[in-house]
Formats: C-alpha cells, sequence, structure tokens
C-alpha cells in the first residue's frame, strides 16, 4: 500500500505553519502524541528515580519504558540501553572507558564529528579511513590495513549527515571483530531513515539521537550489557553501579525520556501493522524509506539538471538527503533566499569537519543541506526545487 503521507503529516502540529521543514537533517518536528507524552509526564507528578513514593515509582517506569523503546527502534537489549542528553557527551563519557593510551582507534572521514573528536581525543593512536571525494563513497578494503591486534575500537557512521553515504559497515565489522577490535556506530542520521538491526550491523555499541527521528533531545548509546559490565568509567562515589545506569551522570530528563517512547511508538504506527512493537518498526521504516527515496530521486535529479547547481558525493546506498551549492550564493544566501520562501534548510559544514574538508569547501562555507524525514511530500521538493531555480 503507498505510504499514508497525509496521515502522517497530520500527526505534526509544526507543519501547519506553511514552511517546508526539509532541515529534518539537524533536528524533527515532534508528532502531537510526543507532545501529549511530555506533557502527561508533568502533570502526573514525577519525582527523581529510586524513591518510595508513587512519584518516584513513575519516573523509575519511564527510564524502564524508555530503554526498551529504544532497544526495540535497534534491535538491541533494554539491559545495554545507555541515555543521556545528547550522542555527543555519550560517545565522549564512552570513548574514554573504551579507548586509551597504548591503544588504536581507527576513524573515518565520513563522519560527523561527534564520532571522531571523541576518540582522537583519547591519547589513542589514531588512524584514518578515508573517503573519496567525487563518489563519497568510504572504501572497506582500506580498513584492511588500518587494523590491526593493537586496535580497541573502529569508529564508523551508519550514514553521512551532509551527503547521506551508508558505508558496508557489516563488512567492516567483520575486519574489526576478526583483529578482536570493537565496533562504534553513530546511527544519529541513519535512524531517522529506514530499519535498524544493531546486530546485522555487527555494532558493539550504536549511537542514537531521539530528535532526530521525532523525539524530544534525548541521547542514547545501545550496547550489550556483558560488554558495559568490562567497563569502568569515571563516576560520582555515590551513584549506582549498575549497567547501564553507572554510564548515566546526573538526574535524567524524566518527562523527555516519556516523550521518546512516545516517538517509538509513532514511528511504529505510521503504516497499519500488527505484531510486536519491533516488528511494527521493522515494517513502518521500511515504508518510510522508500517513500523517502522515491521522494529523493526528484529532488537530486531536479538538482542535478541545474547548471547553476553543484551536487557533492553520488554514493550507491545513501539516505535521503541533498549537499549542494549553487553558483554565485554564498550556501547563507541560499538557505536564507529559501527562508524567505518558506523553505527551511541547513548550510555550512554541519558538524562534517573531515568530510567538508575532503569535499574542499569546510572553508569557504560549506554548502547547503536538504534532507527528507518521513513526514515531507512532494510539495516540500517542488518548492525547493522552484526556489533554487529562481536564483540562476
Amino acid at each position: 500500500m503507498p505510504f499514508p503521507i497525509k496521515a502522517v503529516r497530520a500527526c505534526y502540529p509544526a507543519l501547519t505553519d506553511g514552511y517546508a521543514y526539509l532541515d529534518g537533517a539537524a533536528g524533527t518536528q515532534t508528532p502531537q502524541s510526543v507532545i501529549d507524552a511530555i506533557s502527561h509526564a508533568y502533570r502526573s507528578g514525577i519525582g527523581n528515580a529510586g524513591g518510595a513514593f508513587p512519584a518516584s515509582h513513575r519516573s523509575d517506569a519511564i527510564v524502564a519504558a524508555c530503554r526498551a523503546a529504544v532497544a526495540d527502534l535497534v534491535g538491541g537489549d533494554p539491559r545495554g540501553v545507555i541515555l543521556g542528553p545528547n550522542m555527543t557527551t555519550l560517545t565522549y563519557r564512552l570513548s574514554r572507558a573504551l579507548a586509551g593510551p597504548g591503544d588504536e582507534v581507527v576513524v573515518s572521514r565520513l563522519d560527523h564529528d561527534a564520532n571522531v573528536r571523541p576518540w582522537t581525543q583519547t591519547g589513542a593512536t589514531v588512524r584514518w579511513a578515508e573517503v573519496d571525494p567525487v563518489t563519497g563513497e568510504l572504501p572497506v578494503e582500506q580498513y584492511a590495513a588500518l587494523i590491526n591486534e593493537r586496535t580497541r575500537v573502529v569508529a564508523v557512521t551508519a550514514a553521512s549527515n551532509i551527503i547521506g553515504t551508508r558505508p558496508d559497515v557489516a563488512a567492516i565489522a567483520e575486519l574489526a571483530h576478526r583483529a578482536g577490535a570493537l565496533m562504534y556506530v553513530d546511527g544519529v542520521h541513519a535512524a531517522a531513515h529506514g530499519p535498524v538491526d544493531m546486530r546485522a550491523l555487527g555494532a558493539d555499541c550504536y549511537a542514537t539521537s531521539a530528535y532526530k527521528w521525532s523525539g524530544p533531545h534525548i541521547g542514547a548509546v545501545v550496547a550489550d550489557p556483558a560488554l558495559l559490565e568490562t567497563l569502568r568509567p569515571d563516576k560520582l562515589a555515590s551513584s549506582p553501579d549498575t549497567v547501564p545506569e553507572r554510564f548515566e551522570t546526573g538526574t535524567a530528563a524524566f518527562a523527555d525520556l516519556e516523550g521518546v517512547t512516545a516517538a517509538v511508538d509513532h514511528l511504529a504506527s505510521m503504516v497499519p501493522g500488527t505484531g510486536s512493537r519491533r516488528e511494527r518498526l521493522l515494517a513502518s521504516m521500511t515504508a518510510a524509506e522508500e517513500h523517502e527515496t522515491e521522494l529523493f530521486g526528484v529532488l537530486m535529479e531536479g538538482l542535478e539538471t541545474m547548471p547553476h547547481v553543484t551536487t557533492y558525493g553520488k554514493p550507491a546506498r545513501r539516505t535521503a538527503t541533498a549537499y549542494f551549492n549553487v553558483a554565485g550564493h554564498t550556501p547563507r544566501a541560499v538557505a536564507e533566499h529559501l527562508a524567505r520562501q518558506r523553505v527551511n534548510v541547513w548550510n555550512g559544514h554541519n558538524y562534517a569537519w573531515e568530510l567538508t574538508g575532503v569535499l574542499g569547501i569546510r572553508d569557504s562555507g560549506g554548502a547547503v543541506r536538504a534532507g527528507l524525514v518521513p513526514y515531507n511530500d512532494r510539495s516540500d521538493v517542488d518548492r525547493l526545487l522552484t526556489a533554487v531555480a529562481g536564483l540562476a
């Protein structure tokens, strides 16, 4: 059946303001169910965790439900779901527990800086996987020479946040595991665009951020709880020493965690279906990916036929994310022009610090990014193309 785009869009109050929200790669809008869930948590009364009274019990239940929801989304174990304010903070925390002087880490120039800088700053020896600047591909073959018996962690993205490249993570993981190394996969961009199976990817740790898939600003890293048991992060002497709690600093944002669960439930219900939440997520996100891919074909064909537009990256597998420049206009000027036409896009390096350097555009302002998410429709794409054409 066709993806029910009208029904999906009707779930998002923000979409009634007349703008085409093509800025989803930087953060999505939230459906009414998520807004209601967060409000409900506050209205019901919540307390800090571990108390003897009902409001505290509600917070404990919210945390447990959130771990279960995130695990369903990525195909992980709820007992290994670490929750925190954002992916960057959690990756810094995990990097210090996983690597240090005497180790080697492998990072890639395809990645968002949040899956690069935390590893390069651990004191470990850093090895770099390079990107083909023309295609935007991350060749797997190079990893055989980069990984050795001293490699502790291989950090790689499941999808580039600016050009959408989906590298062969599973093949890289096979090489890493053969050498005894761990795979830390940045799924922040990928999780919004299709079904996720962290085990099939070979991810020992899979990082994601709910605000990229219709939730609030909460980050998560999902790992095998047995792996987490072997790690000893710095923590307060008085805070829990259990897994995954010992990786979580400070008091949780309990109401937002209830919003995360609601966001996962929303994703699972975009198309009608039966079965477990995990089964419904796989079906719903597969349908959403097909919808995005069809729209993206229209978007890219439109951009690539304009002689005044330069697009970046031609990977074989990618998310619906376009990165482009317009001759005679800075990326910021293009974004401002589009904003006047009620089209929201991002401009700049978008934290793809290494990749924009490889492309040779980091110091000149990067480029314009337009990304599709499940709630975007054909009218959003047409408005963007019309507005860009007007800059010729």
